[in-house]
C-alpha cells in the first residue's frame, strides 16, 4: 500500500522496557515489534512515539489499592480500571523507550497516564473517554489523515488508540506484525483484533507499507 507521506503518520505505542520481556509488565514477544517498526519508519514524514509516564501510586497500580489483586478490574471514579503491576514510573529505566527503536525519525514523543487519578490507554484520549491528550490537535496541524499504529499492547493501548482514531475521522491501519498483546484476560487479544476489524481498522504487515 502506497501512503502519502505528507498526510500519514506512524504511531509507535509504548515500546518501553517495562512492556518488553523482562519488564514489570512484559508483553510476550513484545520486543519483536522493533524490527518491523524500524523497517517502515523511513516511509513516514510524521512519526509519533508514546510513553506511559506514571507517577508513583498511580491509579492503575494494584499496589495503590489495599486488598485488591493484580489484574482485577475496579471502578476508579466510575471508570473501569484494570489493576496492573507498578510499571513505567516516570523517570525510571522501565519507562524509557527501547533503545532499539530508530528514534531519530520521531517528530513527537507524547507522554500519557501522567495524572495519578486517571489512566490513559489511548494515545488520543484519557480513560474518561473525553479528555484529549493533545495528539489529535498535533496530527491535524500537520495534515495527517491516515494513522498507522504499531507497538504495545494490542488489546489495550493499541486497541483504544485505533478505536478513538476512527471516531475522530482518521483512516486507521494497524501494522499486524508490529503489535503484540498482553492477553489479560485470556482471549483479549483476539477479541480486540476482531472488534478493530469490525469497526473498520485495516490490518497490514509492515512489508505492505511503502
Amino acid at each position: 500500500m502506497i501512503l502519502d507521506p505528507d498526510h500519514s503518520a506512524l504511531l509507535i505505542v509504548d515500546v518501553q522496557y517495562d512492556f518488553c520481556p523482562g519488564g514489570a509488565l512484559g508483553v510476550p514477544d513484545g520486543d519483536s515489534v522493533i524490527a518491523p517498526i524500524n523497517a517502515v519508519v523511513g516511509s513516514f514524514t510524521h512519526v509519533v512515539a508514546t510513553q506511559d509516564w506514571h507517577p508513583e501510586n498511580h491509579v492503575s497500580f494494584a499496589s495503590a489499592w489495599e486488598g485488591r489483586q493484580l489484574y482485577e478490574t475496579v471502578a476508579a471514579d466510575g471508570i473501569p480500571q484494570v489493576l496492573w503491576p507498578d510499571h513505567c514510573v516516570r523517570g525510571s529505566r522501565g519507562a524509557a523507550l527501547h533503545e532499539g527503536l530508530e528514534l531519530d525519525r520521531v517528530s513527537l514523543i507524547l507522554r500519557k497516564g501522567t495524572r495519578r487519578e486517571l489512566d490513559s490507554y489511548s494515545a488520543l484520549f484519557e480513560n474518561d473517554r473525553s479528555t484529549h491528550t493533545g495528539l489529535d490537535g498535533w496530527l491535524r496541524a500537520v495534515g495527517v489523515k491516515v494513522l498507522c499504529i504499531s507497538g504495545l499492547a494490542t488489546d489495550y493501548c493499541v486497541y483504544f488508540t485505533a478505536i478513538d482514531a476512527l471516531r475522530l475521522g482518521y483512516e486507521v491501519i494497524v501494522l499486524a506484525d508490529a503489535v503484540r498483546g498482553v492477553g489479560v484476560p485470556p482471549g483479549s487479544v483476539a477479541r480486540s483484533i476482531d472488534r478493530m476489524k469490525a469497526s473498520g481498522v485495516l490490518f497490514l504487515d509492515s512489508r505492505e507499507i511503502g
